[in-house]
C-alpha cells in the first residue's frame, strides 16, 4: 500500500476508536435509542436523496437495517448507558469476527479451517478474561448487551455477504433509513415521549456536533473511505488495520475520559486481538499473498522464448480476511466477512 493510503486507513481506525468516546459523550445528552436513530437519521439525510437506489434486493437492505441498525446499534447504546466503558466496548465488538465465522458456517457452509478455530478459541478466552475483569467491579448485564450487539453485527454481516452491494456507500446509506422509525418508536415506548422530549429541547451544539460526527464523520467518511481502500487493495492487506480500532478505542478512552485499563484488560485485549487476527485470517492472508506475488515473479522468466518453469501455471489466490462494518464497505470478499467496523 501506498504511504498515503496507510495514513487513509490508520485515520479510519482511528475515527472508529475515537467514535466510542463520541458516543458516551453523547449518551449524556441523549436517552440511548433516540440518540440512535438520530443518528441514523443525519447518516441518511440529505445522502440519501443525492445518491442513487441500492444495486441489491430490498429484502437484504431492511434486513441489515434492522439487525445492524436496530439490534446492534440498540444494544451497544443500551449497553454503554448501563455502564459499559467505551474503550471496552470498543475491544469486546471485535468478538463479531468470530460470530461472523460461526454464522457463515451455519448459513453460507464456509467451514473456517483449524487456524481460525483457534482463533475462535483464543477470542473467546479473551471476552472471559473480559467478562471477569468487568464483573469484579461494573454491571454485568451491560457487558452481555455489547456482547449481543456484537452477535448482530455478524448476523449482519452475513446478510451483507449475500447482498454483495456493488457500492457499499450507498447501500450503507439506505440502510440507515431503515431503523429510524424503529429507533423512534421503541425509544417512545421504552424511554418515555417526555425524556425524549426533555433531550430535544436541551439540544445544544455539543449534541449536534456529536451527532454529525457519529453520522458523517464516523459512518458516511469512515466506509466511504474504507470502500476507497478496499477498491484499490485486495482486503487481505487493508482488513487488518481494523485491529487498531480496539487500541485506539481504549486509548482515547482513557485519555479523555480517565478509564482505568487494569492489566487483567490488557491481557484480554492481547488475546481478543490476537484471537480475531486468527479468525480473519491475516497470517494466512499476508503469507498467501507473498506466495502468488512470488507465482507472479516465476510466471514473468526474462526470456520471452524460454518455457516457463515447472508449476508455474499454476495459480493461488490470496486468502481474504474479514473486514468491518454495520455493514461493511465495499463488495464482500471471499472468506467471511466483516462488516466494517465500523460503523460505530
Amino acid at each position: 500500500m501506498r504511504p498515503r493510503h496507510i495514513a487513509l486507513a490508520v485515520l479510519v481506525a482511528a475515527l472508529w476508536g475515537v467514535n466510542f468516546v463520541v458516543i458516551e459523550l453523547g449518551l449524556d445528552h441523549f436517552p440511548p435509542l433516540l440518540f440512535s436513530a438520530l443518528r441514523f437519521l443525519a447518516a441518511a439525510v440529505p445522502a440519501i436523496f443525492l445518491l442513487g437506489r441500492p444495486s441489491v434486493a430490498w429484502k437484504w437492505v431492511v434486513g441489515v437495517g434492522l439487525v445492524l441498525g436496530v439490534g446492534k446499534f440498540g444494544f451497544l447504546f443500551i449497553g454503554m448507558d448501563q455502564g459499559m466503558p467505551a474503550g471496552l466496548s470498543s475491544l469486546v465488538l471485535q468478538i463479531q469476527a468470530v460470530f461472523t465465522a460461526l454464522f457463515a458456517a451455519l448459513a453460507l457452509s464456509e467451514r473456517p479451517g483449524r487456524i481460525r478455530v483457534a482463533g475462535m478459541a483464543v477470542a473467546l478466552a479473551g471476552i472471559t478474561v473480559a467478562a471477569v475483569d468487568e464483573g469484579a467491579g461494573g454491571p454485568v448485564l451491560a457487558f452481555v448487551l455489547v456482547v449481543g450487539a456484537a452477535a448482530c453485527w455478524g448476523v449482519s454481516n452475513v446478510f451483507t455477504r449475500r447482498a454483495a452491494p456493488k457500492d457499499a456507500l450507498t447501500f450503507m446509506v439506505w440502510v440507515s433509513a431503515v431503523p429510524v422509525l424503529p429507533l423512534l418508536g421503541l425509544s417512545l415506548l421504552f424511554e418515555g415521549p417526555d425524556r425524549d422530549a426533555e433531550a430535544l429541547a436541551a439540544l445544544d451544539w455539543s449534541g449536534v456536533g456529536i451527532i454529525l460526527f457519529v453520522a458523517w464523520v464516523s459512518t458516511v467518511f469512515g466506509f466511504g473511505a474504507w470502500g476507497f481502500l478496499l477498491r484499490q487493495y485486495p482486503a487481505s492487506s487493508v482488513a487488518p488495520f481494523t485491529l487498531l480500532v480496539p487500541v485506539f478505542g481504549m486509548s482515547s478512552a482513557a485519555l479523555v475520559l480517565g478509564e482505568d485499563v487494569s492489566p487483567l484488560r490488557w491481557c484480554a485485549a492481547a488475546l481478543l486481538v490476537g484471537g480475531v487476527a486468527l479468525t480473519s485470517g491475516v497470517g494466512l492472508a499476508t503469507a498467501s499473498g507473498r506466495r502468488a506475488a512470488a507465482d507472479i515473479r516465476v510466471r514473468r522468466p526474462a526470456d520471452p522464448a524460454a518455457p516457463p518453469p515447472p508449476g508455474a501455471s499454476a495459480s493461488r489466490t490470496p486468502s481474504t480476511p474479514t473486514c468491518p462494518g454495520p455493514s461493511r464497505p465495499g463488495p464482500p470478499p471471499a472468506a467471511a466477512p466483516r462488516s466494517p467496523a465500523a460503523a460505530e
